[in-house]
């Protein structure tokens, strides 16, 4: 199809501009690589043909090379020079990150998520994008969905990070549920220095073939007309027929790598590459339909006076100042009090799970944009707990759904369900499976707030059962909250009882930041000997229990002659803590403090009760080496050093690699009434 004019020459603009801060950002290297960046020298033209032809309604997903495409949505070289020198008005991030990581909520423009460094683990929030979208246009009737252009969504690749095992989950994904998604993968047969026959054993197209309903289309990636006219029509048939494609486009890389990895270290192919340049091709194309060389020289000639001047502007634009440091963390949230009824009169106690399933029923009735996904919550099972019972039936498949055993697309999914207005509760299984979704945890979930310097804070909840139970052995009865508290950027809760389950679920769903909620599973049916108090009556709808703010359980007066203990603890440690408590007949000499949230953390009811009691015991289920507990028994001696009259201590569970199945290895290895009451009275003779 012939392209018309005001298209081709709009496409060499953008194409030259990219070239120019290429050639500019190399003649000023040791001012402009302070800050490592990469360029898209080489990619351009097929970066340009896509970039002109999304919509703001769409969504896109760039990677770190793709600068003519940012260019070609619309944004200017002064803005993408404030982010290449980390300046305080970088648009995208406030200097906080990257060249060409953008992040981006302009109502003109496509939306651009924040995302990590985008060498694969990209795929997965878009593809939660387009999930997303699918979801909406699933529920028309909820949602209204009016615009005769539906979005799309494109994540853009590199060739090498096709390899990464989170792109086959995102690729499964695509066609399981048919998502209008894109992805285009740019092929210049480069890892860093690790080329394509040493790195894969087939290229994006031929990997594609594997997924049945992704179809899969080679071409030149340096060819404009090519270039367009592909992705005219892919963009054309995933607007009207809601599926995945992948655009494989070759093309050459005539940059470094990145500023601080140099082609002429390793490159043996550089002439080859310099072959297939698409500028002279494109200037060509523009030669044999009516331009002429004067006009395309005066285009040059302009650009290249823009960008000179857009680089000594952003070279004496202002730096952020050390305060912005601490800005964006999180998002504020509203809730803030503790509100409703906790324990509503002639009310029955009922387990911990039904809390918590109530809670969820109560929000999806209320909330069209609330829905619930992971492994076996669909409804022939509602989850292996039978946390998410009867959900399925009552709010359809659609909306309560099984997931393949993808843990990292089931957490970095709630980026893009996130990005588009939705609030996915997701769960993984078990504590022990949450490995595979640390990478989309920490790189997307918890520091999109930051990065994006507010714009795209990421709104879910992430149910994680946790803990020791009934000889569940290596592989079912883990806690990871040391591991998990480690990752900034996150709100987590341990509750101890079905009431704070509930308060802190509604919390969690109101809160515009992510939440992670660790949910013993010991404690959901209260099957486990003295977890009759994880038991409450049903707290109210509107009962609302805010994050950060903690309980004390058991409440002692000061005494000047008695020895007296604060325990300070979290989940099952609160059951140990008062069965030991009342089984040493001390309840008037022990205070108990029920974190509720491991962060935002209590500190000042902490230090209030151990300044009181003089003595203080963590209690915790994990190993007591070097994790969440230990950090805080040492905050508290910090803080609370002059009114101590003992060294603050910790039980935990014995330090071994993992719990056993045996049960008198279990026993063995981790903490019980019995354990704690010894360390209660050692600690109360010291």
């Amino acid at each position: 199809m012939k392209i018309k004019k005001d298209i081709l020459k709009k496409a060499f603009k953008n194409l030259v501009t990219a070239k120019a801060m290429t050639e500019i950002y190399e003649e000023n290297f040791k001012t402009v690589s302070k800050y490592v960046h990469a360029t898209s020298r080489g990619h351009e033209v097929i970066q340009i043909a896509l970039g002109m032809q999304l919509l703001p309604q769409d969504y896109a997903f760039p990677y770190y090379r793709d600068d003519s495409m940012l260019l070609s949505i619309g944004m200017k070289p002064y803005e993408l020079m404030l982010q290449v020198l980390a300046k305080k008005d970088d648009p995208f991030s406030g200097g906080r990150t990257y060249y060409s990581h953008p992040s981006l909520k302009d109502d003109d423009k496509p939306k651009i998520p924040h995302q990590s460094s985008a060498t694969g683990m990209q795929a997965i929030p878009a593809t939660g994008v387009a999930m997303g979208f699918w979801y909406k246009e699933s529920m028309n009737s909820e949602f209204g969905i009016q615009n005769s252009e539906l979005p799309i969504v494109v994540c853009s690749l590199g060739d090498a990070s096709v390899t990464e095992g989170e792109v086959a989950e995102a690729f499964q994904m695509a066609v399981l549920k048919k998502l209008p998604i894109l992805y285009l993968v740019q092929d210049n047969e480069w890892d860093i220095s690790a080329n394509a026959a040493e790195t894969r054993a087939q290229n994006a197209a031929e990997y594609a073939k594997g997924f049945h309903g992704l179809e899969a289309i080679s071409i030149d990636g340096a060819d404009f007309e090519e270039s367009y006219n592909t992705i005219q029509n892919v963009i054309s048939k995933i607007r009207e027929e809601r599926r995945p494609f992948l655009v494989h486009a070759k093309v050459p890389l005539l940059n470094h790598h990145t500023s601080g990895v140099r082609m002429e270290f390793y490159r043996d192919d550089l002439e080859e590459a310099r072959s297939r340049d698409p500028y002279p091709k494109l200037k060509k194309l523009l030669l044999d339909n009516g331009f002429n060389d004067k006009e395309l020289s005066e285009i040059e000639a302009d650009i290249k006076i823009e960008i000179k001047e857009s680089l000594e502007r952003a070279l004496n634009a202002e730096d952020p100042k050390p305060e912005d440091l601490f800005t964006h963390d999180f998002a504020p949230t509203e809730i803030t009090e503790e509100k409703g009824e906790r324990s509503p009169k002639g009310g029955e106690k009922v387990v911990m799970v039904d809390c918590a399933l109530f809670a969820i029923e109560e929000l999806m009735r209320k909330h069209k944009e609330c829905l619930l996904y992971g492994q076996d919550v669909g409804a022939r099972l509602g989850g292996v707990f039978r946390e998410a019972a009867t959900l399925a039936q009552k709010f359809g498949d659609n909306r309560v759904f099984n997931t393949p055993i993808q843990e990292a697309f089931i957490v970095g999914s709630t980026v893009g369900m996130s990005a588009v207005g939705l609030k996915p509760i997701v769960e993984v299984q078990f504590a022990d499976y949450i490995w595979p979704g640390l990478n989309q945890l920490f790189t997307e979930v918890s520091r999109s707030c930051y990065l994006s310097n507010g714009k795209w804070p990421v709104s879910m909840i992430l149910r994680v059962p946790i803990g020791a139970y009934g000889s569940g052995g290596p592989y079912h009865s883990s806690s990871v909250e040391s591991v998990v508290t480690n990752i900034r950027g996150l709100k987590i809760a341990y509750p101890s009882n079905g009431a704070d389950l509930k308060g802190l679920l509604k919390a969690a769903y109101y809160d515009p930041n992510p939440v992670v909620i660790f949910e013993h599973k010991g404690l959901y049916w209260s099957k486990v000997k003295g977890t009759k108090g994880a038991t409450s009556i049903m707290p109210a709808e509107d009962y609302v229990l805010p994050f950060g703010k903690a309980w004390v359980l058991q409440e002692i007066w000061k005494q000047e002659e008695e020895e007296t203990l604060s325990i300070i603890t979290y989940g099952m440690g609160v059951h140990w803590a008062m069965n030991a408590s009342e089984e040493l007949g001390m309840q008037d000499k022990i205070e108990v403090v029920d974190l509720r949230t491991l962060h935002p953390l209590d500190y000042e009811t902490v230090f209030k009760s151990v300044k009181k009691c003089g003595k203080c015991l963590v209690v915790t289920e994990e190993p007591s080496d070097n994790g969440f507990s230990r950090g805080l028994q040492g905050r508290i001696q910090e803080e609370c050093f002059q009114q101590l009259d003992a060294p603050v201590m910790l039980i935990g569970s014995e330090n071994m690699p993992a719990i056993p199945l045996n049960s008198t290895l279990e026993e063995t290895m981790i903490p019980s009434t019995e354990k704690v009451k010894k360390k209660i009275l050692e600690i109360l003779k010291y």
